[in-house]
Parts: structure tokens; sequence; C-alpha cells
């Protein structure tokens, strides 16, 4: 579990690693930060310009130490992510950075569709969708809450952003999973956790 003065360290981070990209520097990480931050976990980091969303990229997996991803993954969301222009510089004072703590994603184990529905629940968890391909789409908690979806929409806009249709999920051949994030946002000046 993350708490509220951690978050603001990570949440520090990224704007950090924001700042340094434009200065074309490598962002310097603390012993502290290395020592409290040092598990890996998977993580996402949502940047907004006055309250518009403006990137969002994340590790859905434990694959590097968390403060590796949060560095990391700000930079791709304010930079690199193809939905959005690139940020500028000059939109730093507008900036407003979320991050999600991801827990390991769990596959969800159904014989029927229709049973999905029943596997999880919108506000406290978020979705991936894989195709037998290799293809995959993940869609975090806070979004469903913030497009007032049902279990059903969830799951078939996870399969939308996997580039599938939207009933995808009722062919057993694709595999859903669900996670569950802390999520934490700057309001008004402060971070505070997202309910």
């Amino acid at each position: 579990m993350i708490t509220q003065s951690q978050a603001k360290e990570l949440i520090d981070l990224a704007r950090q690693s924001i700042r340094d990209f434009f200065e074309n520097k490598k962002t310097s990480i603390s012993d502290k930060i290395k020592k409290d931050f040092g598990k890996k976990q998977g993580a996402f980091v949502s940047v907004y310009v006055k309250d518009e969303l403006n990137g969002c990229i994340g590790y859905p997996l434990p694959i590097k130490p968390l403060y590796e991803a949060v560095v990391e993954m700000a930079k791709f969301a304010a930079f690199e992510d193809p939905r959005f222009p690139p940020l500028l510089r000059s939109q730093m004072k507008d900036l407003r950075i979320e991050i999600s703590v991801l827990t390991v994603p769990e596959e969800i184990k159904v014989k029927k569709a229709e049973e999905y529905q029943k596997k999880f629940k919108v506000g406290e968890d978020g979705l991936i969708v894989h195709d037998e391909f290799g293809g995959s789409g993940l869609l975090l908690p806070q979004v469903a809450v913030e497009w007032k979806w049902n279990e059903e929409e969830f799951l078939n806009q996870t399969c939308v952003k996997a580039g599938l249709n939207p009933d995808c999920w009722k062919d057993l051949r694709h595999k859903v999973y669900k996670f569950k994030a802390q999520v934490f946002t700057e309001k008004n000046g402060k971070v505070v956790k997202k309910q």
C-alpha cells in the first residue's frame, strides 16, 4: 500500500522526470527513493493539462522497480502517447499528474461469458483483455467511473481499447484479467487519493 506522502514523492518524481526531459538531463534518484520504491510494481502515469487528459501510459505488470516505472512512464505519457500531441514546456504550469499503482493482474476464469460481469466490480477493478494473437487492451478502474459505465460497457470498451470488436469478451478464446489500483492525483495543490 502506498501512503499519501509516498504518493506525493512519486508525483514529484514524475514531474521532475518531465522537467529533466526538457533539459535533456537524466533524472537523479535518491537512495531513499530507491529504497522506498524499489519493489517491482505495475504503474501508470496520466498527465493532464488544464484538467484535459494529455497522455496516459504504463506498465501493467511488475517488471521494473516502482520508481523506475514512474520516471519512464511520466516521460512516455507526456511525450510519446500517440493519441496526444507532446507536452510543451509552456504547459508545465497547467500540468496535473495522476499515478496509478497496480496489483498483479489475475485472470478471470469463467465457463460462460455471462459470468464475467459478476466477477469484477466497477470502480474497484481495472480490466485487461488479451486476444489469442497477443493483442491487448487495458483500462484503469477510474475510467469506468469517469464514463459511468456498467460492467458490460466496461468489458466492451476494454475490447475496443485492444482494437477488437466490443463484444470480443464473449469469445472465451480471449482472456480477461482484473487488477486493483491505488490512484493518486493532484487537487488544489495537494496530492489526494482518488476514490
